[in-house]
C-alpha cells in the first residue's frame, strides 16, 4: 500500500488510461462501423457473413487499433519510463496491425471457419497486446536491474 501510495500519480495515469480502454469498449457501436459485433453474438457458425463495406470497416478497426495503440503505448510509458521501450512497441503494433488487417481480409474472403475471423478480430479491436506488452517489459526490466 505505501508503494501505490508513493506513486499516486502513475496510479493515477494508468487508470485513466484504462478507463478510456474501458470507455473504448463500452461505446463500441455508437462510435464504430463493425457488423460483426452482432454477428459474433449470435449463433454465426450456421449463419454467412454479414454485408460490410470493406473501406469503412477498415478505417474503423484503424481508428480503434489507434486509439487502443495509444493508451496501450501511455500505459506502458507510465509504468516503464523507457523511451526505447516505447519505440519497439509502437512498431511492434504497427506490424501487428498490417499482418492483422491483411489475415482479416484474406479470411473473410477464403475461409468458412469464422472462428478465424473472430480472432483475427478480437486482436484488432481489443487492447490484447497490451496484455502481453506488460509482463515482457516486466521481465525485460527485471532482468536488466539484475544483470548490472
Amino acid at each position: 500500500m505505501k508503494k501505490i501510495l508513493k506513486h499516486k500519480k502513475e496510479v493515477f495515469f494508468v487508470l485513466f488510461f484504462v478507463v478510456i480502454l474501458a470507455l473504448i469498449r463500452f461505446y463500441q457501436k455508437q462510435l464504430f462501423y463493425d457488423p460483426f459485433l452482432d454477428f459474433f453474438k449470435g449463433d454465426y457458425h450456421n449463419q454467412s457473413l454479414p454485408q460490410f463495406n470493406s473501406v469503412s470497416l477498415g478505417f474503423s478497426y484503424f481508428v480503434r487499433y489507434l486509439l487502443n495503440s495509444i493508451s496501450t503505448l501511455a500505459i506502458l510509458y507510465v509504468l516503464f519510463k523507457d523511451f526505447k521501450m516505447i519505440k519497439f512497441a509502437a512498431s511492434m503494433l504497427a506490424v501487428f496491425f498490417i499482418v492483422l488487417l491483411v489475415a482479416f481480409y484474406v479470411s473473410v474472403t477464403f475461409f468458412t471457419d469464422y472462428l478465424v475471423v473472430f480472432y483475427i478480430r478480437r486482436f484488432l479491436i481489443q487492447p490484447l497486446f497490451l496484455l502481453l506488452f506488460l509482463p515482457a517489459f516486466y521481465f525485460q526490466k527485471k532482468s536488466q536491474k539484475n544483470g548490472k
